[in-house]
């Protein structure tokens, strides 16, 4: 029997067949849409359902599980409790999957803890016994590993470590959730854009984005910036350092965790920025004389998440 696994993102949602030993078999990418609301997303991904299963020439017949990975919180039933970056709040996904694929077992997870899972299960992690991810793309996202059991904590809204608040009021914006300060926005991509488009609107110079439309601005052109040593750039990355080691010490202080792996699409940048990343996260953490956290990069990619949601059982 094959599974299914659907990665819902800010931008696209990813579906893939996975076969048992956990390969994918066949992939579909659609836009998300999120300007369109739940209801026709919904749709969208039950289109995208029926059309993956037709390309890979199988039928319904053929799936045992459907697994979604959302970027936000969603109970054991599939209700999701909130996910922000879609402006999703008390939304029954599982509701509308059984009602369309009543043969098929369904479920709905947050998005990091499956890619976490699948990380764990057969990438950066493997079979280690405590182990953290953070996503780090439009926005951060957080999956932890405790005793080889993923944890989600108490109905399914644990490790939402993107909304840890590490700066109270002193961000220059305020979160999608409604705080000011989370980690997101700090440490996500768009946060690293926002704070360079800040500095360019604020009168900064920038040798590599000077010719740049402000809408065009991306994070990997920032980080090229970084490495060219550009003086906004340098900038921008160093507070995007500072933050990030603040919240991984925040949790190596709470979780001791052997490995924390990093994933998204500013992992990307992850050999310019580990070195200075490791020395801040060691001035920061209480006991500076244990070992703590070896902190890695994730080695399935884009893959993760559609492989993470199609083992969840």
């Amino acid at each position: 029997m094959m599974n299914i696994g659907i990665d819902v993102g800010g931008m696209t949602i990813k579906s893939g067949i996975v076969d048992e030993n956990c390969n994918i078999i066949e992939t579909l990418i659609i836009p998300t849409e999120v300007e369109k609301g739940f209801e026709k997303i919904a749709q969208n991904m039950v289109d995208m359902i029926n059309n993956i299963v037709k390309k890979a020439k199988l039928t319904l017949n053929d799936i045992d599980t459907i697994g979604v990975g959302i970027p936000g919180v969603a109970d054991e039933n599939g209700k999701i409790h909130f996910a922000t970056n879609l402006y999703w709040a008390d939304v029954d996904l599982g509701k509308i999957l059984r009602d369309n694929f009543p043969s098929q077992k369904i479920y709905v997870e947050n998005d990091a803890t499956v890619a976490c899972v699948a990380e764990y299960s057969f990438g950066s992690i493997k079979g280690v016994k405590n182990a953290i991810m953070l996503t780090l793309g439009t926005g951060v996202g957080g999956g932890i590993i405790i005793n080889g059991e993923k944890y989600s904590g108490s109905n399914g809204i644990g490790s939402e470590i993107g909304h840890m608040v590490i700066n109270n009021g002193d961000n220059f914006y305020e979160c999608s959730c409604g705080n000011n300060g989370c980690f997101e926005t700090y440490c996500s991509a768009l946060a690293i854009i926002k704070y360079a488009q800040k500095l360019l609107e604020d009168g900064a110079y920038s040798e590599k984005l000077k010719d740049m439309k402000k809408e065009d601005i991306t994070a990997k052109l920032i980080f090229e910036g970084y490495e060219e040593k550009d003086d906004l750039c340098v900038k921008v990355v160093d507070r995007f350092i500072d933050n990030l080691s603040t919240g991984i010490a925040n949790l190596i202080n709470i979780f001791a965790p052997e490995f924390i792996t990093l994933g998204g699409g500013v992992s990307n940048s992850y050999n310019l920025y580990i070195d200075e990343l490791y020395k801040k996260v060691q001035e920061k953490i209480i006991f500076k004389k244990l070992p703590f956290a070896r902190i890695v990069k994730a080695q399935l990619g884009n893959d993760a998440g559609i492989i993470g949601a199609a083992m969840l059982k």
